[in-house]
């Protein structure tokens, strides 16, 4: 990935970092799965109205829908609102990582290098660790949320697929259309588990506090995270490998844990920073590729320049004036012409004499080649040969 590239997923990781506790006080407020659903309906309603359908296949943004919206969020939000602490649900979501270098590998036939396969172990290396030293710190996050917060990294994984797929050439109107497949499955799932009530409560205590830092959570996760930190893993994912781009997936723990420790208090233990560079550290590993090797010379049996004779053979090609690209050599064969070549008759020598040419002949011979001088009548001289 070239450096420009490399500071855009920085800014990614950054914004989907602190967007974990932004969808902690959305959770105060609001149903996990009414929550999911009002993330993207607040994108999909201008989206329809305003925005051209992108020029993508319809099973890839349905696929990307299904997969970063409707699974990721769906599993992601009931874990945390069933006691997965902020920092923790950061980290486990990251599982994403991994499974887009595993599934791109056996999907997509994407070639993973030792070194990316190192770098991933390393950063999953540290997840672990992390994840490990959380729960023996938080017994709040039990097994049951660490796995649904896995089956959102799974569904995470499986849109990065749906994305690397699609090529969408405007990721941004792709982003957009992503966020109209999550709302109905998300409304659906909200009035089946949470029930009617719950739905309408959270909306008729809106003028509370919690209301209002609900409301700034769910601006930031729908104009920051989403708009800004999908778009543009979106058009990241178009033009890199998916085992290259996910594992900048790995750095959003490193946030969501600060933050946290920020905003909420979870002040994490040295053990967890030291781990949390090793994850960094893989990341880069990971990411980063070793440099092309220099271009073999060219040996000089191959650069040499045809014979005259060769050139001669080789019918001339016209190319078109202002026309760019790269241009080929190719040797055609010489084809006969159809029509017999007969000689023209020109001086009819009556005998041929053998032997070493006089100095007299060698200039006359060398006179005939050269031609007439300049501003002089040519002059015909007329030889008899004696004979024998």
């Amino acid at each position: 990935m070239p450096p420009r590239d490399r500071l855009t997923a920085l800014l990614v990781a950054l914004c989907w970092g602190v967007n974990f506790p932004a969808i902690h006080l959305t959770l105060e407020q609001f149903p996990p799965f009414l929550a999911g659903s009002l993330r993207f309906a607040v994108l999909a309603v201008p989206a329809v109205l305003l925005v051209p359908r992108p020029q993508v296949p319809l099973r890839w943004l349905l696929g990307y829908g299904l997969g970063f919206g409707t699974l990721q969020f769906a599993f992601l939000y009931l874990a945390m609102d069933g006691g997965m602490p902020t920092g923790l649900a950061s980290l486990v979501l990251q599982s994403s990582a991994p499974f887009t270098v595993v599934l791109g590998a056996l999907l997509l036939r994407e070639r993973v290098t030792r070194r990316q396969a190192v770098g991933i172990a390393v950063a999953v290396l540290g997840l672990t660790g992390i994840a490990v030293l959380r729960a023996g710190a938080h017994g709040a996050g039990g097994l049951v949320p660490v796995l649904l917060t896995l089956c959102g990294g799974l569904g995470w994984a499986l849109g990065n697929l749906a994305s690397r797929r699609a090529q969408a050439p405007d990721p941004v109107r792709f982003t957009l259309w992503m966020s109209t497949v999550p709302v109905l499955p998300l409304l659906a799932l909200a009035l089946v588990v949470d029930g009617r009530d719950a739905v309408v409560r959270s909306f008729t205590t809106l003028g509370t506090a919690t209301g209002a830092w609900a409301l700034a959570g769910l601006a930031f996760t729908v104009l920051v995270a989403t708009l800004l930190g999908t778009g543009r893993w979106t058009a990241l994912m178009a033009r890199h490998p998916s085992s290259v781009v996910a594992p900048w997936s790995l750095l959003v723990p490193v946030v969501g844990i600060g933050t946290s420790w920020w905003w909420f208090g979870e002040r994490p233990a040295g053990g967890e920073l030291a781990l949390a560079a090793l994850v960094v550290g893989g990341v880069l590993l990971g990411s980063t590729a070793r440099p092309a090797p220099p271009p073999q010379p060219v040996p000089p049996s191959l650069s040499a320049a045809p014979s005259r004779d060769a050139a001669r053979s080789q019918p001339a090609v016209a190319v078109p004036a202002g026309a760019t690209g790269t241009t080929r050599a190719v040797a055609i064969p010489a084809t006969p012409s159809p029509l017999p070549v007969r000689p023209r008759p020109s001086v009819v020598v009556a005998e041929t004499e053998t032997g070493a040419p006089t100095a007299a002949d060698s200039a006359a011979s060398a006179s005939a080649r050269r031609g007439p001088s300049r501003g002089r009548l040519p002059t015909t001289c007329t030889t008899t040969l004696p004979t024998a």
